[in-house]
């Protein structure tokens, strides 16, 4: 068994030939150049691909595998220079009931083994999807609906950040989970904690107690790859491997979840869309207290709290520990030119992260900035929310 990186949410910006698969990402973010990143810079041991349904990003998946560099394997995934596992997904947006009777969407990533079953799954979604080539577009169907098309083609479903005020199955539809899927709820043995949440937050839900979290990165940049990452116990890199750990069975498991501080996230708090401000009311509140407008966007913290079952958090026994990761990236005075030298030196940002001393990082960048990222790895920071779309902020000290 070994102990491996593993984020399984990064988006494709566009296609080899410059085709748009995700509008608002990266030009750069490929199939080819994520592979490569995950492998030389982050030491990302697996990594989720989630625009693969895509006919264009079909199209290049096999001219990569013509090159050489990367061969798909029996147990699924495709193994990029026996560094990286790629597993094949595909983001779907999700038509639901949501509160109310008003019309509700959520995400949700699907994985599958092989390229044949993306491409199948690709042709059946294509009658359900009006635009096949982008990523993440509305379907006609529903999340009950969705677990037997994946299923059918040897899948799996995750439901995505789950808590954030749009697109997502708590934050946009429902207080309960089970009241979309129903008996198939069970199905379901794992979601994404989104940027926002936390496993703190996240077990105030009893429903989702048996449920593996994980925490991933939701890409639309290379630089923004492993911002939240998993570790996981497997006996090797494959997809079998993954739903094995995400399920708990013959000895892997996830074994720690890396994420943000949810104050970090964009979307934690709740928002005035008419003053601006992010609103850190004790209890959650409808009402702006800055200027009275009702033109309010509900954030992570502030839903949970009002869909909460529970007075306290309480984690289930074999729940891995979540600790608060600041990405290089978020560090002040941690810029580009920094990382470019660190990486140079040391290999990669999982290195960086996990295994260096401070004397280590201090002859490379200087005390000041190993200080920082020393005080960041143990959680000596001061955070400043964030909500309405714009990331917290990072004071060290």
């Amino acid at each position: 068994m070994e102990e491996v990186f593993a984020d399984l949410h990064v988006h494709i910006g566009r296609s080899e030939n410059g085709k748009p698969i995700k509008i608002t990402a990266a030009r750069s973010l490929n199939f080819a150049n994520i592979a490569k990143e995950c492998a030389d810079r982050k030491g990302i041991n697996i990594v989720g691909i989630i625009d693969c349904a895509s006919p264009y990003v079909i199209e290049d998946i096999e001219n990569f595998l013509k090159t050489g560099e990367a061969y798909e394997i029996e147990d699924g995934g495709i193994i990029y220079k026996d560094k990286v596992c790629i597993l094949l997904g595909s983001e779907v947006e999700t038509s639901e009931v949501g509160r109310n009777g008003k019309c509700g969407a959520a995400h949700n990533v699907c994985f599958f083994p092989h390229l044949s079953d993306i491409k199948g799954f690709s042709k059946e979604m294509s009658r359900h999807i009006h635009n096949i080539t982008l990523s993440t577009q509305r379907s006609d169907v529903s999340g009950y609906e969705l677990i037997d098309i994946v299923e059918k083609y040897n899948g799996i479903l995750i439901p995505a950040h789950c808590f954030t005020p749009f697109k997502s199955y708590y934050g946009n539809c429902v207080d309960r989970m089970k009241d979309i899927f129903k008996e198939k709820f069970d199905k379901i043995f794992s979601i994404e904690l989104g940027l926002s949440a936390d496993t703190y937050l996240a077990d105030m839900i009893t429903e989702l107690e048996d449920k593996t979290f994980v925490t991933n990165s939701d890409a639309h940049s290379l630089p923004k790859i492993a911002r939240e990452y998993n570790k996981m116990l497997v006996n090797d890199i494959s997809f079998k491997e993954v739903v094995k750990a995400l399920k708990g069975e013959d000895g892997r498991k996830v074994l720690c979840n890396y994420g943000l501080d949810p104050k970090l996230g964009k979307y934690h708090r709740t928002f005035c869309d008419s003053c601006n401000q992010v609103i850190e009311t004790k209890e959650p509140v409808a009402v702006c207290p800055f200027c009275g407008s009702d033109k309010v966007t509900f954030g992570v913290f502030d839903r949970i709290e009002l869909i909460k079952d529970k007075e306290k958090s309480k984690s289930p026994a074999n729940r891995p520990p979540y600790v608060y990761q600041v990405p290089l990236t978020f560090i002040p005075g941690v810029g580009n030119k920094t990382i470019d030298r660190l990486l140079d030196s040391f290999g990669t940002e999982m290195t960086i992260l996990h295994k260096l001393s401070k004397d280590d990082i201090e002859a490379v960048v200087g005390e000041k900035v190993a200080n920082e990222i020393i005080a960041s790895r143990e959680g000596k920071m001061k955070i400043h929310a964030g909500g309405g779309g714009v990331y917290g902020k990072v004071t060290v000290g």
